[in-house]
């Protein structure tokens, strides 16, 4: 791998002080195969269960309690991965996200979401509970963002292709924990990606910086008092996380540094910040990472930005009475309490009111649940993501190994035993988890698996 030289003499200086041959350590560590992690989906079953029919050999990642290292060369070939059951993601990347003490209830903000690894990883923390806003400023970024989502079974999430700017200008004070995963100049990523040092010698740290700064400012109004705010960047530059940092802080000193969990060779930060960790490859199994925990002052205020009506989508009183013909029809539970919005054509769910959205892009406002063809309501792929098996009248569970699995992800048509399963609506599984809908009729399973999501081999 070549390096800069521009690089290559500030990491000599940045290593020098944690021992003589640490920069050498570093470049071996660049020549050594990457580390590979996936992150069990607790909206879906819990560690434990998973563990019980894991296709792969796992290693947990000592940072992330949902976290594993895997050998395997492509889990997201496997069924269980289109079920949802797991989320790949690089193993230091887990650390923002397990650091941030998110809690049921909260209204959490990940300002940078896309492609959605660490809002799937916030959303299971909450539970279905309270209002995640997973963000991304790139169109083309929040369709990966939706689509990660969505098979995650996420149930509270409200989905926005906004600036920080317009963002801050809708939910002043709104949010009690915050996610920074800031755009950087990505030298964490020179091992995994060959276009990452092209991409550092276009754009440089300088360029990051300002974008970083920007950002902060925003999510300062955003957050409310009492709130607390995570940074996060994988780049080893001080001047995009300690320097970044130390200026929001000086400007704003209202916020505190809390200390993070430092283990399996986490480091401090530079600069005597003994509060932050620094995840250096040459330390720790992954590809490292910057992150700082910081605590906005102030007594939390009660936000008052809910709305019932807006121009975008409109509030249903209640749950509407066509909803619960459906659930009385294909489901066994009863549709949840909460709230039921319409937007054009199409019906979601949210557990409790949105904020106020008018005039922002929106891609998702919570679950979507489907759309009325004539008086029958056709669900969604969505929808079916985020229940269990056992919450549908009719199943048919096939083995991850078939070729009717296979032809299912393919979007092709299913045949059965006449009398396997009733007509009607039913949800196809990967030995007992959720893959997608279809429409029985005789033992011929109508194929819904969407368009988009289908394999092509």
């Amino acid at each position: 791998m070549k390096l800069p030289e521009e690089y290559i003499n500030r990491m000599k200086r940045l290593l020098e002080p944690l021992g003589k041959d640490e920069f050498d350590k570093y470049i071996d560590t660049l020549n050594r195969d990457r580390f590979h992690g996936l992150r069990v989906n607790t909206l879906k079953l819990s560690t434990e269960d998973f563990l019980k029919i894991s296709p792969f050999k796992l290693n947990p990642v000592p940072w992330a309690e949902t976290g594993f290292y895997y050998n395997d060369a492509f889990p997201g070939r496997h069924p269980f991965y289109h079920a949802g059951l797991f989320y790949i993601q690089e193993p230091s990347a887990m650390y923002p996200g397990a650091s941030l003490d998110v809690e049921e209830g909260d209204k959490v903000l990940d300002i940078c979401a896309a492609p959605g690894g660490k809002s799937t990883q916030l959303a299971a923390k909450m539970q279905g509970r309270g209002i995640l806003v997973s963000n991304d400023i790139s169109e083309e970024r929040v369709h990966a963002l939706v689509k990660n989502l969505e098979m995650a079974g996420v149930t509270n999430c409200i989905i926005t292709n906004e600036s920080p700017e317009n963002l801050a200008g809708n939910l002043p004070e709104y949010f009690d924990k915050i996610l920074v995963d800031a755009p950087c100049s990505g030298e964490g990523m020179f091992r995994k990606d060959e276009y990452a040092i092209g991409s550092w010698e276009k754009f440089k740290n300088e360029h990051c910086r300002a974008m970083q700064d920007e950002i902060l400012e925003y999510v300062h109004k955003m957050l409310k008092p009492g709130g607390k705010l995570i940074y996060s960047t994988c780049t080893f530059a001080p001047i995009e996380n300690e320097e970044t940092i130390k200026a929001f802080m000086e400007k704003h000193p209202e916020y505190t540094l809390l200390p993070l969990k430092k283990i399996a060779g986490i480091m401090p930060g530079l600069f005597g910040m003994e509060e932050v960790s620094r995840l250096w490859p040459q330390r720790v199994e992954g590809e490292g990472h910057f992150t700082a925990l910081l605590q906005k002052g102030g007594e939390p205020k009660k936000s008052e930005n809910e709305k019932k009506n807006t121009k975008s989508y409109e509030i249903i009183d209640g749950i509407p009475e066509e909803i619960k013909a459906f659930y009385k029809k294909n489901m066994t539970i009863d549709a949840p309490e909460g709230v039921y919005l319409r937007m054009g054509e199409g019906y979601y769910f949210l557990p409790c009111l949105p904020p106020d959205l008018d005039g922002l892009k929106v891609a998702r406002v919570g679950l979507y649940l489907g759309q009325f063809k004539g008086k029958n309501f056709k669900p969604s792929h969505p929808f079916a993501m985020a229940q269990k098996a056992e919450h549908f009248k009719r199943t048919v569970s096939l083995k991850c190994d078939s070729t009717e699995i296979q032809k299912y992800l393919r979007g092709d048509t299913l045949v059965l035993q006449k009398d396997e399963c009733e007509d009607g609506l039913l949800a196809v599984c990967a030995e007992g988890y959720v893959l997608g809908l279809g429409q029985n009729s005789g033992g011929v399973i109508k194929n819904m698996y969407p368009k988009g999501w289908r394999r092509q081999s």
